[in-house]
């Protein structure tokens, strides 16, 4: 994942000790096969998967991090990198369920998440309409919605949002509320969460690090291990 408005990492990687709720990961191809078993020993209950990216990409390392994890005890689900610029949500959403991101109600399976940042095809040197893949607010809420409305009929269930403050608001601003129905999934290397994207008041998740005690980012539920299992239970 891909994070810019991220100010404080070293207080970030210390909030596994001092954050309450409940301590867990994201990984994606970068960290290969993962020692599961390893990571569950050191405190993690959950984690999140990349499964899938735009309509042409699919994680190599995905079978054995998302059946790996579930079978080390986690609760566990898989996210998809959206991409704005290559096709509309509902064809990437429908791309996300045939390739990893169907849930069941099996209380260790997460909603699908939807991981909707910054464009990676220009990094920190994207323009200002760039950084928003050329498209107008109107035009990324409903490229959302769409993506929400697909998730939702596939699978009976809302899928998480994932995205940080910053990117949100700057992209899509009033035109996308999904605050009553979405999970929130905030990206933040910072001590302390200040800034929402439109109409979040609280975080479900919240990913503060890009590294620290378990492989790939490090983050926290926002709530206790019976809060979580009832997120997984639909």
């Amino acid at each position: 994942m891909y994070t810019h408005d991220c100010h404080d990492l070293t207080a970030g990687r210390t909030l596994l000790q001092t954050r309450p709720g409940v301590p867990g990961m994201d990984v994606s191809s970068h960290q290969g096969n993962v020692n599961w078993r390893t990571a569950y020993n050191n405190g993690a209950r959950f984690a999140y998967i990349k499964a899938t990216e735009g309509t042409g990409y699919t994680n190599p390392y995905f079978s054995q991090q998302y059946v790996g994890s579930y079978r080390a005890g986690f609760i566990r689900g898989a996210y998809h990198f959206g991409r704005p610029d290559i096709s509309n949500g509902a064809t990437q959403a429908t791309y996300f369920l045939k390739n990893g991101g169907r849930w069941s109600s099996d209380g260790r399976t997460l909603p699908g998440a939807l991981d909707i940042e910054y464009n990676p095809s220009c990094g920190s040197s994207c323009t200002p309409a760039q950084k928003c893949y050329n498209l107008r607010k109107p035009e990324l809420g409903k490229w959302i919605q769409d993506f929400v409305n697909t998730y939702r009929k596939g699978t009976g269930v809302y899928p998480v949002i994932y995205s940080t403050a910053d990117w949100y608001n700057t992209c899509v601003g009033t035109y996308g509320d999904f605050s009553s129905v979405c999970p929130f999934w905030l990206a933040c290397y910072c001590p302390r969460v200040i800034t929402y994207p439109y109409n979040w008041k609280v975080y479900t998740f919240w990913q503060y690090a890009d590294s620290g005690t378990f492989p790939g980012d490090q983050n926290v539920f926002n709530g206790p291990y019976s809060q979580l299992q009832k997120l997984a239970k639909g």
